[in-house]
């Protein structure tokens, strides 16, 4: 053997095993993939998705050294079943879900790849076996009971205003009026001695009409029902409630921030702080049909002081007084 084939054969011999470790190394980066509604320009989300991003590294999953992150935001929930194909196709190891409409769009994307969703309310309705061994490939964390809720906003709502005498339920038609929210919304009206006013919403330009129904109806207030579609037009329902001179209250405080009266539901930033540790132990080895989906423990009463001013609405001191969060 010459020199050169020599040094060749030698450097080749220490150089293979460098070579074999990083391709090893790129090859086994975990992907996480994201399915979000909205748009990455939104920053009334970075709030939920830095404790997303906090925990994970916290949990040793840094973006760009030890996980490889894909994000694919919907402007409105029809995007979503092809994002969702998207993901599963670019070969993401877990996916997470925020919402009822992303989670149902990743269950039907796939069957095997895992997903943590976030805010769905009834698992069982996307394949979940139940909340204990949910089975499949679907775990995370639920919104709770909606109805409670939405018996709990109104409640809420007539402390705010004490003469509110009608109140008008803004349904978005796919979520459907035959929840259990709705009975529980009459229960609460009927003992809080407040007539409804059902309006549904089809598309956006409903929005519009709805609080002008609502106005002419002489409500006092607007109780939302929260959907994908609220939730990306939020500013533009905000802005109507105030239009018509309309308290408005929400599930989320993301409502709030946008402009309405005040919000309660559980707290956003705690349910993905939470749903990063289910990704973590998934990529560990974890099945997620085995990690038990977990309810909310936190929940947030959000008020906005200067839409109370807008509206000429003084607050009771001792309902701002247990608020979590007050805008001012």
């Amino acid at each position: 053997m010459n020199r050169r084939a020599f040094l060749v054969t030698v450097t080749g011999a220490f150089l293979a095993p460098s070579l074999i470790a990083e391709g090893q190394q790129t090859r086994t980066v975990p992907r996480l993939g994201m399915l979000l509604t909205g748009s990455s320009s939104d920053q009334s989300q970075s709030r939920e998705l830095g404790s997303f991003t906090r925990k994970l590294g916290e949990l040793g999953w840094v973006e760009g050294k030890s996980l490889a992150v894909e994000t694919r935001w919907a402007a409105d929930s029809e995007a979503l079943p092809h994002l969702a194909t998207e993901l599963v196709r670019s070969g993401v190891d877990v996916i997470l879900s925020p919402g009822p409409d992303a989670t149902m769009a990743a269950t039907k994307a796939t069957a095997t790849v895992p997903i943590v969703m976030i805010a769905a309310t009834d698992p069982r309705t996307m394949g979940a076996a139940g909340l204990a061994r949910p089975g499949g490939n679907l775990t995370g964390l639920t919104v709770g009971q909606p109805e409670t809720m939405a018996g709990k906003r109104l409640e809420l709502l007539t402390e705010a205003l004490p003469r509110i005498r009608t109140v008008a339920v803004l349904w978005d038609v796919k979520r459907g009026t035959d929840s259990p929210a709705a009975s529980e919304l009459t229960a609460a009206a009927r003992a809080l001695k407040v007539q409804l006013q059902h309006v549904d919403v089809t598309g956006l330009s409903d929005y519009e009409r709805a609080f002008a129904s609502a106005k002419r109806s002489a409500a006092g207030g607007v109780l939302l029902i929260d959907s994908p579609r609220s939730v990306v037009n939020r500013a533009l329902i905000a802005e109507l409630a105030l239009k018509h001179r309309l308290a408005l209250t929400s599930v989320f405080s993301r409502l709030v921030e946008a402009g309405a009266l005040l919000s309660y539901g559980p707290e956003l930033s705690d349910l993905f702080d939470r749903a990063a540790s289910y990704v973590d132990k998934i990529l560990r080895g974890a099945k997620p049909g085995d990690l038990p989906i977990e309810q909310p423990t936190k929940f947030e009463l959000a008020i906005n002081q200067k839409t109370a001013k807008a509206l000429g609405v003084s607050l009771p001191p001792s309902l701002v007084a247990r608020a979590d969060r007050v805008i001012e």
